[in-house]
C-alpha cells in the first residue's frame, strides 16, 4: 500500500506529532528498543483485536501507525481502512525518524537492543534453507524439501505482503519483553 494520502513522511509527521495518536505496530521487544514519543504499542498481529479502541482513538485524533521501516504499518493501515478506520503510516518508520535526527523514547532501564523483525525473518529463513540443503546432502535428499518450502513461503510472503514467519517469531519470548 503506497497511497500517499495514507502515508506521512517524517517531515510531515514531526510537526503534527502532538495532534496524532501514534501506534507502534512492532513487537513489544522492538518497541522497547526505541519508539516515537508517546507512542502506544499494539503489535500488528493484535490490530484486529484492538479495533474498537483504535476506532475510538481515531475519533479523537488522527492515527499514525509506525514500525521500523513502514512495511508493517502500511499493512496495519490497510487493515484499519478495511474496517472503516482512517489512519496514516509513517514512511520509513522509526529508522527514518531517527535518521532525520529525531529522538526515540525508551522504557526505564533501557533493555538491550532487539533485532528488527525483518532481520529476524531473514536470519531464520536463511538458516532453514542452509539446514535443508545440508541435511539433504548429508542425510537424505528429501530434506531439500525444507529449503523448497521456505522459498515458497518467501514468494507467498512477497506476493501477499504478509509474513507468517514474522507472526511466529513475534510470539517468541525474546520478542515479548517489555510488555
Amino acid at each position: 500500500m503506497s497511497d500517499s494520502a495514507a502515508t506521512l513522511s517524517v517531515a510531515e509527521a514531526q510537526p503534527r506529532l502532538d495532534g496524532l495518536t501514534v501506534v507502534d505496530v512492532r513487537t513489544p521487544a522492538e518497541f522497547a528498543s526505541g519508539h516515537l514519543p508517546d507512542a502506544l504499542n499494539i503489535p500488528l498481529d493484535r490490530i484486529e483485536r484492538a479495533l474498537p479502541e483504535l476506532r475510538e482513538a481515531a475519533g479523537r485524533k488522527p492515527l499514525l501507525l509506525v514500525c521500523s521501516s513502514g512495511a508493517r504499518s502500511d499493512n496495519a493501515t490497510a487493515t484499519l481502512a478495511s474496517h472503516g478506520i482512517p489512519a496514516s503510516s509513517l514512511s520509513g518508520g522509526t529508522t527514518a525518524w531517527a535518521a532525520e535526527g529525531h529522538g526515540l523514547r525508551y522504557p526505564a532501564g533501557r533493555p538491550r537492543a532487539v533485532w528488527a523483525m525483518e532481520r529476524q525473518v531473514r536470519i531464520t529463513a536463511g538458516a532453514l534453507v542452509l539446514l535443508g540443503l545440508a541435511l539433504g546432502l548429508f542425510v537424505h535428499p528429501a530434506f531439500q524439501l525444507l529449503s523448497a518450502a521456505i522459498a515458497a513461503g518467501l514468494v507467498f510472503s512477497a506476493l501477499t505482503n504478509t509474513c507468517g514467519m514474522a507472526v511466529v517469531l513475534g510470539r517468541l519470548p525474546f520478542n515479548q519483553r517489555g510488555k
